[in-house]
């Protein structure tokens, strides 16, 4: 099989038309057979409840080449659960979890020339999304959907790669308490957006997001998860009923307490104890861990000892490891690599 002649070293992180997706479509109370097809396009009515409130929920997985030439995914079924509680949480009906994985294989195997060679730090990501195309206008759940995937091959998340991060404490909430922060809902993104433009006009990289009744304790960015590392070498992650449960970062601590050997503990994170950590990074599918090295909080710029040049120690080893897993280089857990071809 050829490979797409692209300059796989210089992909960013954005959308490009690859030659096959995967759709199925919900009506009559059932989920139809699903099939590949060639259109990028989407038709649907104009009152779709997609359009007025807001149904969709989406997920981020990726296809990688192995060092032995094997296409394979990380931990699918992972996704497929995700998305069952995403769609379950606002009124839409659950897409399941075998079929999910199966339309993953289809749909990979059928856009294998765009997954990106071995040794070229790029992959396919692979977006599963499904969105509500029935007709509403009366505030309730539609009748109908669509379950689409569709893949791109992409570089790194943030441009300049792993060069540390600086970012903002943001004045913005991304998650009201019980809400659906917890979820991968197309609406919490949409509300980070403004959050987001604020943060890159002030020249930051991104936002760090406070938990919304006090303020007080550290949740995520608009789109990974937060990792820190101790001075003494222990991993903490952020606990919070509204933070979403990044696949990334469950696997990372997995790797930090049972393949490293790390003192692992999940525990709120106060923002006036940022200044105590040595280490900082974002996880997620996207980015995989972004280190950071400054965050600025009002008049107070936080400074971490890994420095503004390159990953700390701790963050490098767990990219390291967790890569290593996803590129055969690695004896990764059962189950958490999924052959395709």
């Amino acid at each position: 099989m050829e490979k797409k002649n692209l300059d796989w070293g210089s992909l960013g992180f954005e959308y490009t038309v690859t030659d096959y997706r995967y759709i199925s479509d919900y009506k009559d109370g059932k989920w139809g057979e699903g099939q590949l097809i060639e259109d990028p396009n989407v038709t649907m009515s104009e009152c779709a409840g997609v359009l007025h409130y807001s149904q969709t929920v989406f997920e981020g997985c990726k296809a990688y080449t192995t060092k032995d030439g094997k296409i394979v995914v990380f931990r699918p079924d992972m996704n497929a659960q995700r998305l069952q509680d995403s769609a379950e949480y606002i009124e839409m009906p659950a897409y399941p979890a075998d079929k999910f994985v199966e339309a993953i294989d289809e749909v990979v195997k059928a856009n294998a020339a765009w997954v990106p060679p071995y040794g070229t730090g790029a992959s396919l990501y692979i977006r599963p999304v499904m969105f509500a195309t029935g007709p509403v206008i009366g505030v309730k759940p539609a009748d109908e959907y669509q379950f689409r995937i569709i893949t791109m091959p992409v570089g790194p998340y943030f441009k300049g790669g792993a060069k540390p991060l600086t970012l903002m404490v943001s004045p913005y909430d991304r998650a009201a308490p019980h809400g659906t922060g917890h979820i991968k809902a197309g609406l919490n993104y949409a509300m980070s957006l403004h959050a987001h433009h604020d943060a890159h006009s002030k020249g930051f990289d991104e936002n760090m997001f406070l938990d919304p009744k006090e303020r007080k304790y550290v949740e995520e960015t608009g789109g990974a998860n937060f990792l820190f590392v101790t001075k003494d070498g222990e991993l903490v992650t952020p606990k919070s009923d509204s933070i979403l449960p990044s696949i990334t970062r469950r696997s990372l601590v997995y790797v930090a307490e049972h393949v490293l050997g790390m003192k692992v503990t999940t525990r709120k994170v106060e923002v006036a104890e940022l200044k105590d950590f040595a280490e900082c990074g974002l996880c997620g599918t996207a980015a995989v861990i972004s280190p950071v090295g400054k965050i600025v909080n009002g008049d107070e710029e936080i400074c971490f000892p890994s420095g503004m040049e390159e990953m700390g120690p701790v963050t490098k080893k767990l990219y390291d490891t967790l890569t290593g897993m996803q590129a055969g280089e690695i004896e990764a857990p059962e189950g958490w690599i999924h052959e395709i071809c």
